[in-house]
């Protein structure tokens, strides 16, 4: 029995047997059946097996070196490792993506060496109805520093307000995130909820010991202004167990204004950003009600290089009688994509005494940073 290949080729042959009209034809005609046939007879190659998309993660490590003058204390300068990050990133399938960050911190006072996930989550990227599931350990969505690694902020130290109500590592946990984008077309919504325990020491809340989570909701809205501008308002409600095993209530909210000039985008941009914390605490005997906010303005000279001015004002969550403020200034310079440095000047006043500080309620810092990458390291948000 003639297999199919041949029984195509003999067809072929008697087609142009019959239909030819010159010898001329014959030969061009005989030529390219003869090459059919070579064609047909090449082997074929067995298709190449798909390699998982997981199976090539992307690796980065992110060095944050610093230098630190402080004109209080015996111990005036410091020079540090201050963290050490590893990131590995990678779509696990066709419906998540996982996002891992390992750090390893150096200690200032004792120079010792500590080690976390600071971050381990899977996201989902295929659920219907425009909705996201995060599951794992992360940076909570709350405002527009906290979700932010500090390596990528435009400033060295962190803003009073944020440490002074959640701590020099911001809130972040172990639980879930559920954002749902919403669907306006006129302009960008999301809502978020989430419920986590808390991962770290934060002076707001703690790891609860019974089934009180940190459960948070966060609504961002976003406006395209014009061509070169947008505006972001974030709304958000935080509520957990404080230490007193009690309840501490937290809103937030945040307005960001960007200028970025669709001509001059690589020369020029200004961000205006501003975040608000209105904390209400129950203790032992007493309710608290405390703020804290910053203002920072961040303006783009050259192709390289930021300046950035911040000012803090801030209580303590268990402490509405005290008062914390602070102006700085920041000179960043972006070597590359890879690596940048930034120099930070911040003069505090209090009106509490510091013990170290010779009983004085002012003092001033200067910080010195210097960020260098090595790998693939995603994008932050915008």
């Amino acid at each position: 029995m003639l297999k199919s290949g041949s029984i195509i080729i003999v067809c072929l042959h008697v087609f142009f047997q019959c239909y030819s009209q010159s010898d001329s034809s014959k030969i061009a005609d005989l030529l390219l059946l003869q090459k059919i046939q070579n064609e047909m007879q090449k082997p074929t190659s067995s298709p190449q097996p798909r390699v998982a998309a997981s199976a090539n993660p992307n690796l980065s490590v992110i060095g944050d070196f610093r230098g630190l003058y402080r004109n209080f204390g015996h111990h005036n300068f410091d020079a540090v490792l201050h963290e050490t990050e590893f990131s590995f990133q990678s779509v696990v399938d066709p419906y998540a993506r996982a996002d891992f960050f390992y750090s390893v911190k150096e200690d200032h006072a004792t120079g010792e060496f500590s080690s976390e996930v600071e971050e381990g989550y899977l996201t989902t990227l295929s659920l219907p109805a425009h909705l996201q599931l995060r599951a794992g350990r992360f940076k909570q969505t709350l405002g527009r520093i906290n979700p932010v690694h500090p390596h990528a902020l435009s400033f060295v130290d962190m803003p009073d307000a944020y440490v002074n109500f959640f701590g020099e590592e911001g809130l972040k946990g172990d639980g879930a995130s559920l954002s749902w984008l919403l669907p306006n077309h006129v302009f960008f919504q999301e809502l978020t909820v989430e419920a986590t325990n808390v991962a770290g020491e934060s002076p707001s809340f703690e790891r609860s010991k019974t089934n009180n989570f940190i459960y948070l909701a966060h609504f961002k809205n976003f406006w395209d202004l014009s061509a070169n501008a947008t505006l972001e308002l974030g709304i958000s409600g935080i509520s957990g167990e404080n230490r007193m095993k009690k309840i501490t209530n937290i809103g937030a909210v945040v307005l960001t204004y960007k200028w970025k000039p669709v001509r001059y985008n690589t020369y020029k941009s200004v961000t205006f950003q501003n975040e608000l914390y209105y904390s209400r605490a129950m203790l032992d005997s007493s309710t608290v009600n405390a703020i804290g906010f910053y203002s920072l303005l961040n303006v783009q000279i050259a192709k390289r290089t930021f300046v950035a001015g911040r000012f803090d004002y801030s209580n303590r969550p268990n402490s509405a009688q005290f008062l914390q403020q602070s102006g700085s200034l920041a000179l960043g310079w972006l070597a590359t994509e890879f690596q940048k440095i930034e120099i930070e000047g911040k003069y505090t006043t209090m009106n509490e005494a510091l013990p170290e500080n010779n009983n004085e309620k002012s003092f001033v810092q200067v910080y010195l940073r210097w960020i260098f990458v090595i790998g693939s390291h995603g994008a932050h948000v915008y």
